[in-house]
């Protein structure tokens, strides 16, 4: 069957809509249905199916709309069984209908068109590709009016209007067979240019460009909050009332006519997608009864709205080390900064996230974080991996780090607040997810435990391979949060288990980063949280160090002030590290067209997966590979070009890419050195060769420097800034295997924004650019606790890159007592 779907796509991955077709044609046969099929199979060891099998399968005919179908093909798909095997055995099985659902229609649309919200000036392009049996033709619809102009798989409208907001669709027609695509809503943002500047790019997650604003009106009067997100797909509103959903508010703009003393509160709207859910600013609604007070004012009214608190900008650096080459390997940190990227973004934070960072790549990562901060900036950094604190000083591990090491192989948190502090930034965070003390191994000398908090400013804990006292002064201010994921001289602890989880202080941080509460009381509640969790009760619990004397809030809302130009240069030099190459369809010589696409899971990670798009024919077999990378960026080949995100290392960026692709993982990207170029291969076979060799064809193909290779984070150590304000005798800008070469000098920084840059820049952080889904209309823990001195901090060591060692990515579960339940035989507490 040479018109068939492809041989070698596996059971489990066809469509739905095709399963089910093919079950009820299955379900109801009695000579030539599942069972007949069924012991066909078993006859096949390759697949194993059992009569314990077949009686499982029957059993389904007991539950509602069960299938014993569907179940057998599960089973057969779980065992490694291709489309190719599954159509032999209906032949052999003599059901037509059964493979006539497996013959590939006349016209099929393999991409369709995505709801999506943008700002009005920005461009606007909606796809819609199919497969038929003869040319194929498009055109594009507003509703029921003919868009002029459009006959081409892709709508382009540059610049979108206000007036092009509405519903399309798109009428594909391939010889006598028509297919329309399903609809796609397109909404258009009306915000100004200087703030909209910011999200050019719309192939990624939601973004909030318009906050509503307080409200202070009269009884009888019209109350109207407007709020707005660019995305795909398009985003979901609800809005709330002093916390509670209001019902039937679910659009964008609120509006409620005649208010009374009953509308009055504090209201928010909460925008979400099929994956992400973030909130807008909470801002207060006064209605004034004039009949109540005689028609004068309240004393609140008349001395207005209190002024709220507000960031200039919000800026947050995330380091995860993981994959330490001379100390134990953790997991959770991975996770961790995964999980608080996306919570930091979704309160409007800048987020810069690595993974696996040397000494200098660390330096010169907080460098760039500094070039962020301003006056009145939320500065927030976010540490997992090997830590420890000498002489009251906090000091962060990168993954080069000798056995032993000293201070002068790490990085001090101190001496960054004190640089901070210079900023005059108007928040200072540090959550520290590290240990806090150092313990004696006799068969590996001094480790640091496994990924812990910081210790406190004040903290003495001596580690004794370092005699430097660091003469760090910081500044006496009020805007200065430390959060400890452990006490003071004790060890912090992540839950292992076969699938990746987060460590324990950010496991019930993620519960609590949204509260629109003063960061000292989110703190106190996750500390209140963690000393409920009985796995660590008298093990690890958070501390709290802070000289915060206002409500400041990470929700608090960003307003530029007068650093508005400033800011703006910041934003860009923030959007050099998340600019990612645009999609691409590469075209082969033979007739094949492949759609070649990018994401990214960190900003120093980069995922590329390739989809066939159009296959001739007389080709019967066709798979296109990336390969050949810069040796910089040490790609295992084994780990490239997998059929599912997991075998590649993508766990946590697996549920929103595209189906049906190869998928490679491209990590410490920060590593690279020139542009980023590689090899697309297309692998192709035709029906008319006896050959059993592929045929190739080869595409180069230059992508530029993508997300944080673009700030070249590899070059030696370009300032000193993170080092002048703690001198040491053996700091790297003394130690020999630090002293600077001469391409230190010919390379130092040369300021955060120069004009070969500004020309390359795009300032949206691009995410995924495959269409999005459619928005809708026992062991006991404690024989576990080890210590950590002897066992990984974040996890059962390993490589989290490593296919195939972890199953489910991550525990997704907001019920603590549920995961303690699910998770009591599977998982172990180990120190970080």
């Amino acid at each position: 069957m040479a018109d068939s779907l492809d041989r070698s796509t596996k059971v489990s991955l066809l469509k739905e809509s095709l399963l089910k077709k093919l079950c009820e044609v299955l379900d109801k046969s009695s000579s030539k249905g599942w069972r007949k099929l069924g012991e066909i199979v078993s006859v096949d060891k390759r697949f194993k199916v059992s009569s314990d099998d077949m009686e499982m399968c029957s059993l389904r005919v007991l539950e509602v709309e069960g299938s014993p179908s569907l179940m057998l093909l599960r089973l057969m798909g779980e065992r490694g069984c291709t489309t190719g095997h599954l159509i032999d055995y209906l032949q052999t099985l003599g059901n037509s209908e059964a493979l006539q659902c497996l013959k590939p229609p006349a016209l099929q649309i393999l991409i369709q068109p995505q709801s999506v919200a943008l700002i009005c000036g920005h461009n606007l392009r909606l796809s819609c590709h199919a497969v038929g049996k003869s040319p194929v033709h498009y055109q594009w619809f507003k509703s029921r009016e003919e868009v002029p102009n459009s006959c081409t798989p892709d709508l382009v409208i540059s610049p979108v209007l206000l007036k092009d907001a509405g519903f399309y669709i798109c009428r594909v027609h391939s010889g006598d067979a028509c297919e329309f695509s399903q609809w796609a809503q397109v909404d258009v943002l009306n915000v100004g240019v200087s703030y909209g500047q910011s999200y050019q790019s719309l192939d990624g997650r939601l973004k909030v460009v318009l906050q509503p604003g307080a409200q202070r009106l009269h009884a009888g009067e019209t109350l109207q909050l407007e709020c707005g997100a660019v995305g795909r797909p398009l985003p979901r509103y609800q809005w709330h009332r002093n916390g509670v959903p209001v019902p039937n508010l679910t659009k964008r703009k609120l509006t409620i006519p005649h208010v009374t003393q009953d509308h009055q509160g504090r209201y928010r709207c909460e925008i979400s997608s099929s994956a992400e859910r973030m909130w807008t600013n909470e801002v207060d609604v006064l209605i004034d009864d004039m009949y109540a007070m005689g028609g004068g004012f309240s004393e609140f009214a008349v001395n207005g709205i209190p002024e709220q608190l507000h960031a200039t900008d919000k800026v947050a650096l995330l380091i995860g080390n993981l994959s330490y080459q001379n100390h134990p390997q953790l997991k959770a940190p991975m996770v961790d900064v995964y999980d608080l990227t996306n919570l930091l973004r979704q309160l409007n934070f800048k987020v810069v996230s690595l993974l696996d960072l040397t000494e200098s790549e660390m330096r010169n990562a907080v460098d760039e974080f500094l070039l962020l901060l301003h006056r009145g900036v939320y500065g927030l950094l976010y540490y997992a991996g090997h830590g420890y604190e000498n002489y009251g000083n906090s000091f962060m591990v990168p993954v080069d780090a000798p056995n032993p090491y000293r201070s002068a192989n790490c990085l001090c948190v101190q001496s960054i607040l004190k640089l901070m502090q210079e900023k005059e930034t108007g928040l200072n965070v540090f959550l520290l997810d590290m240990c806090r003390k150092r313990v004696f191994c006799p068969d590996e000398g001094f480790l640091v435990c496994s990924t812990e908090k910081l210790t406190s400013i004040s903290s003495y804990s001596r580690n004794i391979h370092d005699d430097s006292a660091p003469n760090i002064v910081l500044r006496v201010t009020a805007n200065i949060v430390f959060g400890y994921a452990t006490c003071q001289d004790a060890e912090a602890f992540e839950l292992s288990s076969t699938g990746f989880t987060n460590g324990v202080f950010v496991k019930f941080l993620k519960k609590r980063l949204l509260d629109d509460e003063k960061i000292t009381v989110v703190l106190d509640r996750v500390a209140e949280d963690m000393g409920q969790f009985d796995a660590t009760k008298g093990k690890q619990a958070l501390e709290i160090r802070s000289s915060l004397s206002e409500r400041r809030a990470l929700t608090d809302p960003v307003q530029p002030g007068d650093c508005a130009d400033l800011a703006h240069a910041h934003s860009r030099q923030w959007a050099k590290a998340h600019e990612l190459p645009e999609s691409m369809c590469l075209n082969f010589d033979c007739g094949a067209q492949i759609k070649l696409g990018f994401a990214a899971e960190f900003s120093n990670v980069l995922v590329i997966y390739t989809h066939i798009i159009k296959k001739p024919e007389d080709m019967s077999f066709c798979q296109a590979h990336v390969t050949d990378f810069s040796q910089d960026l040490d790609v295992d080949p084994k780990e490239m070009n997998r059929e599912t995100p997991e075998e590649t290392g993508i766990y946590l960026l697996s549920s929103s890419l595209p189906q049906h692709c190869l998928y490679t993982r491209l990590s410490s990207l920060q590593k690279l050195r020139e542009e980023l170029v590689f090899t697309v291969c297309l692998q192709g076979a035709f029906t008319a060769m006896d050959d059993d060799d592929p045929v190739h064809w080869t595409k180069s193909v230059s992508i530029g420097k993508p997300l944080i290779a673009r700030l070249d984070l590899h070059r030696a150590v370009r300032r000193n800034s993170c080092l002048q304000t703690c001198p040491m005798p053996h700091s790297p800008s003394h130690s020999p295997c630090h002293s600077p070469g001469p391409e230190h000098h010919l390379h130092l920084y040369q300021g955060p924004l120069q004009a070969q840059d500004l020309s390359r820049l795009s300032p949206q952080h691009h995410y995924l650019d495959a269409p999005d889904p459619p928005p809708p209309g026992g062991v006991s823990a404690y024989d576990h606790l080890a210590h950590c001195g002897y066992e990984p901090a974040h996890g059962s060591g390993g490589s989290p890159g490593s296919p195939g060692r972890f199953s489910i990515p991550i525990e997704a579960s907001d019920d603590i007592n549920e995961l303690q339940t699910v998770f009591i035989n599977s998982l172990q507490l180990q120190p970080q």
